[in-house]
């Protein structure tokens, strides 16, 4: 990879500054301040948190925050997982367990190259971290593309928040020195668009599907979630997203049912 030209402070590299930490409601303070070192120490320096605790920027955040304070007093502050994802086209979620078949899964490294190729080509891209005990939601599971999972003893799996984040953001680094891995040829894909035009699709078709008396509003999750893989695999771009759009209105409007 080319390094000429690289700049000092690596938040200012235009590769590393399209990817960004998500942690929702993390617990303490402590973890947010260890997750913001964490980060700058692999050239990272844009975390978003959701729905934080009052004091999450606090002495104890700064204590372990020590050389990244920077990194912490510049951190986005959401009240929920949609809004923190809204501009990123790959959304991968840590996870601390292999799940069930209904998300795409990727190892670590394979993940951290995914998402550098991702941040190379101009996106922006989102590392998910859930609550220190209890991980992400299934809800906040389909709004990732793909689960990505640091292997760990099975004696003593669990990881602290900011050590989790330190490995993915060195695999990350990792890749900005040129150490890159191929992509996994076994990710079924994700969108070109950003999170909120691909959600904003998703609640039309859905909108749709209701009227035509196709799903019911209030069941159905199952069959939500494989509508999401399935785009999810085809890898929309914004021309392909407003054809489909175009084509829901259409069948709206001769349903009369159109706004």
């Amino acid at each position: 990879m080319e390094t000429a030209g690289r700049p000092d402070n690596h938040c200012d590299d235009p590769q590393l500054s399209r990817l960004r930490i998500v942690l929702v409601e993390p617990s303490h303070p402590g973890n947010i301040g260890g997750v913001a070192r964490a980060m700058k120490n692999m050239g990272l320096c844009r975390l978003a948190l959701v729905n934080p605790p009052a004091d999450w920027a606090g002495e104890q955040a700064r204590v372990r925050a020590t050389s990244a304070l920077d990194v912490l007093q510049q951190a986005e502050v959401h009240d929920a997982l949609e809004s923190a994802i809204a501009p990123c086209s790959l959304v991968l979620g840590a996870s601390a367990r292999m799940r069930s078949s209904r998300w795409p899964q990727l190892p670590v490294d394979e993940a951290a190259a995914l998402a550098f190729a991702r941040a190379q080509e101009g996106g922006q891209v989102a590392l998910v971290f859930g609550r220190e005990k209890s991980g992400l939601t299934n809800g906040e599971l389909d709004l990732c593309h793909a689960l990505l999972h640091i292997p760990t003893n099975p004696a003593c799996s669990s990881l602290n928040l900011a050590a989790a984040v330190q490995v993915v953001a060195w695999e990350v680094y990792q890749c900005w020195l040129g150490n890159e891995k191929p992509v996994s040829s076994t990710f079924e894909g994700a969108p070109r668009v950003s999170a909120e035009v691909m959600e904003g699709f998703y609640d039309h078709l859905f909108t749709l599907l209701e009227q035509v008396e196709f799903m019911d509003p209030k069941q159905n999750e199952h069959f939500r979630r494989r509508m999401r893989k399935l785009f999810h695999r085809a890898g929309l771009n914004q021309k392909e997203v407003d054809i489909l759009r175009g084509i829901f209105r259409a069948c709206q409007r001769k349903l009369g049912v159109l706004d």
